[in-house]
């Protein structure tokens, strides 16, 4: 698997880490990456076939294994980054389910970042979600 590959599992594990992958979380899932560097050079083709092969990992494996497989080919930045990508896209649809708070702990715990990074990544994806003008 090559960090590109890697970095699109993580974010696929993501939006499936409710056990479902529906239309609007691959949109939000295309999105997210379609303007990072390599995803914004790759065609549609390119990009669907990518897709394909890490489908293929999730429903023979699962999410942990797809996860497993993907963490050792990203270097430090690239886990930060991962993981701050990941809080986005379980949070994108504004509810965040038990399973993907689970999921969120365990991701941040397989990127083996500095504890103090993975809080700071995760209270800044909280403050970027809040709605805080829902008070006023």
């Amino acid at each position: 698997m090559t960090p590109a590959q890697a970095f699109a599992a993580i974010c696929l594990a993501a939006v499936a880490s409710d056990g479902v992958l529906g239309r609007d979380e691959a949109r939000s899932l295309r999105i997210e990456l379609e303007f990072r560097t390599p995803y914004v050079a790759m065609d549609e083709q390119a990009m669907a076939s990518l897709f394909d092969d890490l489908l293929a990992i999730w429903r023979e494996k699962g999410t942990e294994a797809l996860v497993s497989q993907a963490v050792p080919q990203l270097n430090e930045q690239q886990r930060e980054t991962a993981l701050a990508v990941a809080i986005q896209l379980v949070r994108a649809d504004r509810v965040l389910e038990p399973e993907e708070h689970a999921f969120i702990t365990d991701l941040a715990q397989q990127l083996q970042l500095p504890e103090q990074t993975s809080k700071a990544i995760v209270e800044v994806m909280d403050m970027l979600h809040r709605d805080a003008l829902a008070c006023e």
